[in-house]
């Protein structure tokens, strides 16, 4: 499921659609604030350039807030059902989740974004 080839790889690693050889962001840990979103124009493997058109990531904000808000169900969950906490201990902690964890859900949403319309492969892996 979450081997080479498989959408979940590319979107959980960050790594190229089209060959899944090469991380999209310049650096690997998304808490460096500055360079959370600083990606690799195109993959030097394969040559796939990752900004098909100019604003291209624009779009990944309506994905961002369907992740941001699986984050905060995620966040209640927990604080409700395992936690048994209280009404403003679950928004404190649901706040505290999504802004913790808000370099994280701006690069899975590019992840996500981008694997829709570009698909892994096979050959260009093959062939390089």
């Amino acid at each position: 499921m979450f081997k080479k080839g498989s959408k979940l790889y590319s979107i959980f690693t960050g790594a190229c659609p089209k060959c899944h050889e090469e991380s999209m962001f310049k650096n690997k840990n998304p808490y460096i604030l500055s360079e959370a979103l600083d990606m690799h124009e195109k993959c030097s493997h394969c040559h796939t350039k990752y900004k098909i058109e100019p604003s291209f990531f624009y779009g990944s904000m309506y994905v961002s807030y369907a992740v941001g808000i699986a984050f905060a169900v995620a966040a209640f969950v927990i604080a409700f059902f395992v936690f048994n906490a209280g009404v403003n201990a679950i928004f404190i902690s649901i706040v505290i989740t999504l802004i913790v964890c808000m370099p994280i859900i701006l690069r899975l949403s590019r992840n996500i974004w981008i694997n829709i319309f570009m698909h892994y492969d096979k050959t260009i892996t093959k062939e390089n």
